[in-house]
């Protein structure tokens, strides 16, 4: 009853916020399902992570509708016809939206923007005050920067205004990704994102070419860089903590034999049993609305296997005590890096998953983006930890090192000054390389912005400060910019001028 009551009286929270934390506080406290003991002590010593899943999950974590089917076809549980113009397919879109489970209870993935809208494209003037309003709705009640939609490849007008209004309106929601490809990406389209980047923290840069390379097929970028099937999306993201993991063994040769395979197969046997459970026992695939009229299909989702903390890992199994000196600025630490994602990846194809028969019956790795009790111990996925950060093009080349292991999604953040405002050329040449190394997401903001990026996630600094002060922010992740910010110094990432091209 303590939690309930800090929950209740704490003054930082909305009423909704609330409503959410005590929802969470009955599934994390809820026994239904019983833990393997090995497991259990796993969870105990933080070397595994459930990611606020709690012990029995009864919806999918991710969902991605295919929301072309409410544009063609309307929805028979909501009452929804198919729209015959702008305002009709904001409005239902935004209804839609309010009935699309997750784990934040709140929609991860909007859908395409431009490609959903653009058929009801008509008039400037009033497609502008359409999608002003529509974006404004989106920030103000999916109060959640988890959040996400994406646009392109293409040019569209309703792309040019998306990008226009969000930096006109300066929202932390939604998240928004560029599906990015260089032969239906022109370089003018991508130079407005560019513009819209540096102005707003987003949209982010997705490798298009790499993820069709993976054969992940028809995808979105849901969450904060999360890659998950159209019609389907991700059971389950449980994580391993490397770091936690390295302490744990007597150098680097038990790390790989017994170490890593012991809590890698731990964590794959939960998935398992999460999965079966959501599938064969709670009420989605058999009731949901979503699966009923086709906008999901439970052989579209898959299970995702999250890593935080390999930077630490290859320091602390190497005795290195100063980042400086360690992964990210030592090729022995990112060798290393290299062989224990070789290692990690054999481990997780060599699992046959349950219902998820669209990813070749296996699950997916991801680098996961950290949350704030993770410290300074386990920087996000296979990030160079924050104060450690090499010049910009070494710092490219080492994470494009990494890329490659995660087809449902890994990302890099880089920070930049004002000098790139009057460079943003040099800055698209930059991506395009990234991309070409093998960089699969990139993603930058202004050192300056109020809109920032923490992890993968968007917060304003202006709500953290009012968290600072003791009132309430609409955001709902604005806390967690707020322990990340004091617990991992998210926000202290290495500035890099426009001589950093050099």
């Amino acid at each position: 009853m303590s939690k309930v009551s800090e929950i209740i009286k704490n003054p930082t929270l909305t009423y909704h916020q609330q409503v959410l934390a005590l929802a969470r506080l009955a599934e994390s406290e809820d026994t239904t399902l019983p833990l393997e003991p090995a497991f259990k002590q796993a969870l105990a010593d933080h070397t595994l992570c459930d990611l606020g899943e709690g012990v029995a999950p009864y919806r999918p974590r991710y969902i991605l509708p295919d929301y072309r089917i409410l544009m063609k076809k309307g929805c028979a549980f909501l009452g929804l016809t198919p729209p015959q113009d702008i305002w009709e397919a904001c409005n239902s879109l935004l209804i839609f939206y309010k009935h699309v489970p997750s784990i934040t209870s709140f929609p991860v993935w909007l859908g395409n923007l431009p490609e959903l809208l653009e058929p009801f494209h008509k008039e400037e003037a009033e497609t502008r005050k359409a999608l002003k309003m529509f974006l404004l709705h989106i920030d103000k009640t999916l109060t959640d920067s988890f959040v996400h939609a994406n646009i392109g490849p293409k040019d569209s007008p309703v792309a040019r205004i998306i990008l226009d209004l969000t930096k006109e309106m300066q929202l932390a929601i939604p998240n928004l990704s560029l599906i990015y490809d260089p032969e239906q990406t022109s370089d003018d389209f991508a130079l407005a994102c560019i513009d819209c980047m540096l102005a707003t923290s987003k949209p982010s840069f997705s490798n298009h070419v790499m993820y069709r390379a993976d054969g992940i097929g028809e995808y979105g970028i849901a969450s904060c860089y999360n890659a998950l099937k159209v019609g389907g999306g991700g059971y389950t993201l449980p994580r391993i903590r490397l770091y936690e993991c390295a302490t744990k063994a007597n150098g680097v040769e038990d790390f790989m034999d017994r170490v890593l395979p012991y809590y890698a197969e731990l964590l794959l046997r939960n998935m398992d049993t999460r999965i079966r459970y959501i599938v064969e026992e709670s009420n989605f695939f058999t009731s949901n609305f979503l699966v009923k009229e086709g906008f999901v299909k439970r052989e579209n989702f898959t299970g995702m296997f999250g890593v935080v903390g390999l930077a630490e890992c290859c320091n602390t199994l190497l005795g290195i005590s100063d980042p400086k000196q360690g992964y990210g600025n030592n090729p022995q630490a990112e060798a290393l890096g290299v062989r224990i994602m070789d290692r990690l990846e054999a481990i997780v194809k060599a699992h046959k998953g349950v219902y998820c028969e669209g990813c070749n019956n296996q699950y997916v790795l991801h680098a996961q983006v950290g949350i704030d009790a993770d410290g300074r111990d386990n920087s996000p996925g296979t990030r160079i930890p924050i104060g450690a950060e090499p010049q910009l093009p070494q710092h490219i080349q080492v994470e494009s090192h990494f890329h490659k292991y995660f087809p449902s999604g890994i990302g890099d953040i880089f920070r930049f000054d004002d000098t790139w405002n009057y460079s943003q050329e040099a800055l698209l040449d930059i991506i395009k390389g990234a991309f070409a190394s093998g960089m699969r997401y990139f993603t930058g903001y202004n050192a300056d912005n109020d809109v920032v990026r923490v992890t993968g996630y968007l917060v304003k600094k202006s709500e953290i400060d009012k968290l600072d002060r003791n009132e309430a922010s609409l955001n709902n992740v604005s806390s967690y910019g707020q322990g990340a910010k004091y617990n991992a110094n998210a926000l202290d990432r290495r500035i890099y001028d426009e001589s950093a091209r050099q």
